[in-house]
């Protein structure tokens, strides 16, 4: 059975990012493995917004880089944003990180088996992994690893 991963906008935009060449290689090399469906992969609207914003040529590279794989998106309804308050409310992550809670709530009530992101400072650390596997355990709702891409892509001897 294929895992079900969910990618925030990080992983899409380090696609192309020639100032972090060893994330851009370990991004392209998961791409490579979605292109090939080794993953069910879920985005959710928020991604595509956060995408829209991006400057030209940027955000039209990452669009097409979308269309060239399988997905599933999600649209963000009002039990992602009640538990997004939750990881606030509990001291997981700030206010103004209110959006990177909707990434890991959407992956999380979209029952994704692992969410995909370059964001160390709100999403892959430890206090917020942390954080989340409380709440979920807690709300008993399903529990969803947190991972950069390297660690999908780990073992391979390109």
């Amino acid at each position: 059975m294929k895992r079900r991963i969910y990618l925030d906008t990080s992983v899409i935009s380090f696609l192309k990012a020639e100032d972090s060449p060893e994330k851009m290689y370990d991004t392209v090399l998961l791409w490579r493995d979605i292109k090939n469906n080794t993953y069910d992969v879920i985005i959710s609207d928020l991604t595509i917004k956060e995408i829209e914003q991006c400057p030209e040529p940027k955000r039209t590279y990452m669009l097409n880089e979308l269309r060239k794989i399988e997905m599933t998106v999600v649209q963000i309804e009002n039990d992602v944003d009640d538990l997004s308050k939750e990881f606030i409310d509990a001291g997981i992550l700030k206010e103004k990180s209110f959006d990177d809670c909707r990434h890991i709530a959407t992956a999380i009530m979209a029952q994704c088996d692992i969410i995909i992101s370059w964001n160390f400072k709100h999403i892959v650390n430890d206090k917020t992994i942390d954080g989340i596997k409380r709440i979920t355990n807690i709300r008993n709702l399903p529990e969803i690893k947190i991972y950069c891409p390297s660690m999908l892509i780990g073992g391979t001897d390109e």
